[in-house]
């Protein structure tokens, strides 16, 4: 049976019918006319109506008993999928097997997890975390509290051994983390041939631990917090390998070559291709990996390096046009190959000009200028402080005022859409800019564990907490990137924000009654549904009853 409605002399009236069948036809039977739609609503006839036969349905009592609030439903969307890829990964059991022979009284895995979790949804401090939880549907988080993630984030920064010689950081539970994790995928990889390097610095509020916090060049653009440098390493498919801590006073020039060495002696590489930016570049570094057998590919300072400025960009070679396949359209390029010197110790450049970047860099610097020419006409003294503008003034003869300056115009106009690469490499020229490109990987590694995983700011006073603090984040990530793995092979491009949101408004409700125990959720959203096939895992019945 059900009810219909109907419009007779301009009015609409429902009807309770149902369904006979006639020979080989099916009509509709009037059990009882109910009256007029509109006077049923006015006088609440309907909704009492329909209260009085939902007492008699179970499932329609939960859903309007949630809907009213009288059961509280958790959220099940992110514990789902994030714990399940959690346990494809294997990093409960990595933590685990780590925690055997400790007695900490507390679910220290859980916490972890939570962390992690809480990293990906809203980010921001741990200790938000004993809140947050609790819309959450979680197993295993009964009976955390505050201090437990505070004593779980410095376990996994916990040292185990003394820094030794050479070493920017000491050894400490996560990297064996680390390791683990990367030995339960090795099978799947022939060998780390090509990793990717890249440096930031995470800002703290306090004096941020013990040794850690430093000041120095802030790319927060905070110099006036302590900060400490995060290195992070990934493989050629986009995965984190690892990450290194070590204080905010760091160059970046001297960090490259002991993360290689560690590298090599942690993951047993023999042999790789390391592809790091200009900010990494020195003969001390380039010298340091070629003795230790390592091929690079580095990013060249353009125009604070005498060779590249003068001779390798002065080389009248002619160069070879190229065309790369990219998602939004073809990538234009041109790239020669430049040697200086002779014999075994001659230097290997590729040099490399992207059409659009170039006009992209003619029209930002045709913007300053413009901009530049209105703020003279109002007065020059303002401009000094600008490095934007200053860049391209210099003072006059006469009266020491500022004027344009058209020879460091013409001047800057040579480095548009290049890029210069330092490399020893057994690759071609368009293979050296392709690797050299995929760097851009962990530049928005970084991007996301700035601001979808808010690494920063750090509020934790010792360096053990900081450095368990930060390692989340990379167990954040390295979740992030599994999902879009998988998402990617299925053709799936979910934006993570509107992604986040559906997740959380899956949630599912359990009530006891009459000695049944059942369980109902809400509909899937937006591009829950497929990012759950995508990654192989199956969503709970919308309605499941079974006895207590």
């Amino acid at each position: 049976m059900f009810v219909v409605e109907r419009v007779a002399r301009g009015h609409r009236y429902l009807y309770l019918v149902e369904s006979v069948r006639d020979g080989k036809t099916v009509r509709q039977r009037t059990i009882k006319a109910l009256g007029r739609k509109d006077a049923l609503i006015a006088s609440g006839e309907l909704d009492r109506l329909a209260s009085s036969i939902a007492r008699h349905s179970e499932r329609s009592m939960i859903v309007s008993d949630i809907d009213a609030g009288r059961i509280a439903a958790r959220r099940i969307g992110g514990p789902l999928l994030f714990g399940r890829l959690w346990e494809r990964l294997a990093v409960g059991e990595v933590l685990g097997d780590l925690l055997a022979d400790r007695q900490f009284g507390f679910a220290v895995e859980r916490a972890v997890f939570v962390a992690t979790l809480h990293r990906l949804f809203v980010s921001g401090s741990d200790r938000a975390c004993t809140d947050w939880m609790t819309s959450y549907a979680i197993d295993g988080v009964e009976g955390l509290a505050l201090h437990h993630f505070y004593r779980a984030m410095a376990w996994l920064g916990e040292e185990l051994e003394e820094k030794c010689g050479g070493a920017l950081a000491p050894r400490c539970v996560k990297d064996v983390i680390e390791e683990k994790l990367f030995d339960r995928r090795r099978d799947l990889f022939s060998d780390l041939s090509l990793v990717f390097m890249d440096t930031t610095s995470l800002s703290f509020y306090g004096a941020g631990g013990e040794t850690l916090g430093k000041r120095g060049h802030s790319k927060d653009h905070r110099p006036d917090l302590a900060q400490m440098i995060l290195a992070l390493v990934i493989d050629a498919e986009g995965r984190p390998i690892c990450t290194e801590m070590v204080p905010g006073n760091t160059a970046d020039v001297t960090v490259l070559v002991p993360v290689v060495d560690r590298l090599r002696e942690r993951f047993g590489i023999a042999r790789a291709c390391v592809v790091a930016d200009r900010g990494m570049i020195s003969a001390e570094t380039i010298a340091a990996l070629e003795r230790l057998g390592m091929e690079y590919i580095l990013g060249a300072r353009e125009r604070s390096s005498s060779v590249v400025r003068d001779i390798v960009l002065e080389d009248e070679a002619a160069m070879v046009p190229l065309v790369l396949e990219r998602q939004k359209g073809e990538t234009q390029l041109w790239v020669k190959e430049v040697r200086v010197g002779t014999g075994k110790s001659a230097q290997r450049y590729i040099v490399s000009v992207n059409e659009a970047e170039a006009e992209k860099d003619k029209a930002d610097r045709q913007a300053i200028i413009a901009g530049l020419e209105a703020q003279l006409k109002k007065g020059d003294k303002a401009l000094v402080g600008n490095s934007a503008y200053r860049r391209y003034l210099r003072k006059t003869a006469k009266d020491k005022a500022f004027e344009i300056d058209a020879g460091k115009l013409a001047e800057e106009a040579r480095f548009d859409g290049v890029t210069v690469l330092r490399t020893n490499a057994k690759v071609t020229p368009l293979q050296a800019v392709i690797r050299y490109r995929d760097l851009l990987q962990v530049e928005a590694l970084f991007r996301a564990a700035k601001a979808s995983f808010d690494t920063r700011p750090i509020f934790h006073q010792c360096d053990a907490a900081i450095r368990g603090h930060v390692f989340v984040s990379f167990l954040a990530l390295t979740l992030a990137k599994e999902l879009t793995r998988l998402c990617q092979a299925k053709d799936l491009k979910p934006e993570w924000q509107p992604l986040l949101n559906d997740l959380d408004r899956l949630q599912q409700a359990t009530i006891e009654k009459d000695g049944k125990t059942i369980t109902t959720r809400t509909h899937v959203t937006g591009q829950v549904g497929n990012v759950f096939k995508a990654a192989g895992i199956a969503l709970p019945l919308n309605f499941d009853e079974h006895t207590a």
